[in-house]
């Protein structure tokens, strides 16, 4: 324990110094979240069809259309007309409707009504068009079924609990669908952000990592590790120390981003220790590249911009970015140089299939040999870089 206290008030010191950095306020904090939040609206396997807002005379027409669409997954509002055109333009709404001063009148009597309908510029709005559409075709033809009870001689006020009681004696057909299109079965029953998380925990924490060089390069620059070196510990221990504070500033953004989805979106993580085992060894291999890229650069400004770079690239190659399923075979297997395809398939094994300990062993594997060469590679090139400058 005495030989761990001086690595780990190393490994301490460097966190502090991170979260000291204000920028990493909104870089650490937020913006994994945001864009969560961004990936899941967009692609999230349960995210709504759309929006449509109403607006128009209140009334037995509308309230029917708004019962009918409120049973699916279109998200209902409703206001003044003028506010959802604005609302329809801005994309806020992704479909407006409106009924006309006179539509109850004619709708009761059985007559046409034309309702206005405005679309959208987004993507989901012709989806959203046809399931509007679709509810209006099942409110008139109800409409149209009361009235051939009123003509056959049923009271009006007795004909809609007959035609409900109707149709409760009735079975309706089902329609079964067998999905055999393997994309979608092997994104089937994942959660709105499920997706997003994981992908955000390979990109952010491998990011933060390397962000961390640059405090490397500020001890080495300003002599802080030869003053370490210098006190009553060996260089087997500051070195091991620098490695722990990138690997804890790697496994601390790793299990923010976690918790806070889990949290804040119900993301569905499985086996926490499976996914806690990928996190760990992932974060190990983010530390090693810190380490090496800190020892071998001499300028924070461009080991930053390296960092953001490299990060982006190979979080974009390794599936942080868009998921590894949709890429060809070629650059399916070339994506195995990164750890990020490695952790990507850890997680969408514990995620999606329940993996035991042995599904992901080959991935842990991996990712445990790229972080002992990338920290063994770290620990070399920082002891000579310091030697040099000694």
């Amino acid at each position: 324990m005495t030989r761990l206290r001086p690595v780990l008030a190393i490994a301490g010191a460097e966190l502090r110094r991170f979260l000291r950095d204000r920028s990493n306020i909104f870089f650490v904090f937020l913006m994994p979240l945001m864009l969560v939040v961004v990936i899941g609206s967009q692609f999230g396997s349960n995210a709504s069809t759309g929006r449509v807002s109403v607006a128009g005379e209140s009334g037995p027409l509308r309230q029917a259309i708004v019962a009918q669409l409120e049973t699916g997954q279109l998200v209902v509002g409703s206001g003044d007309w003028d506010d959802v055109v604005e609302e329809v333009a801005r994309g806020r709404t992704t479909v407006g409707l409106r009924v006309p001063e006179g539509a109850n009148a004619h709708f009761a009597a059985g007559e046409p009504v034309d309702l206005e309908i405005l679309r959208s510029s987004q993507s989901a709005a012709l989806a959203a068009q046809q399931v509007l559409r679709a509810a209006i075709d099942r409110v008139s033809l109800e409409q149209a079924q009361v009235a051939a009870l009123v003509d056959r001689g049923v009271r009006a006020d007795a004909a809609r609990p007959a035609l409900a009681a109707a149709r409760a004696q009735v079975t309706t057909p089902t329609v079964r669908i067998e999905d055999i299109d393997q994309l979608a079965q092997e994104f089937s029953g994942m959660g709105q952000f499920d997706l997003g998380a994981s992908s955000m925990v390979l990109l952010f924490t491998f990011l933060s990592s390397l962000s961390g060089a640059a405090t490397l390069i500020q001890a080495r620059r300003q002599g802080v590790i030869r003053r370490a070196l210098a006190a009553p510990v060996s260089s087997g221990q500051v070195l091991l120390g620098q490695a722990g504070g990138r690997f804890i500033i790697a496994l601390f953004q790793a299990a923010y981003i976690a918790v806070a989805t889990a949290l804040l979106f119900g993301v569905d993580w499985g086996n926490r220790w499976l996914t806690g085992a990928v996190i760990i060894v992932f974060s190990a291999v983010s530390a090693g590249a810190a380490m090496v890229l800190g020892a071998v650069l001499d300028n924070e400004g461009a080991a930053s911009g390296v960092g953001v770079g490299l990060g982006l690239v190979l979080a974009g190659l390794g599936g942080g970015m868009v998921p590894l399923e949709l890429f060809s075979d070629t650059l399916r297997t070339v994506s195995k140089v990164t750890p990020h395809s490695w952790a990507y398939e850890a997680f969408a094994q514990i995620q999606r299939h329940d993996a035991a300990f042995v599904d992901i062993l080959p991935q842990l594997g991996a990712l445990a040999a790229m972080a002992l060469v990338a920290l063994g590679a770290g620990a070399w090139a920082l002891r000579r870089s310091v030697a040099r400058a000694m």
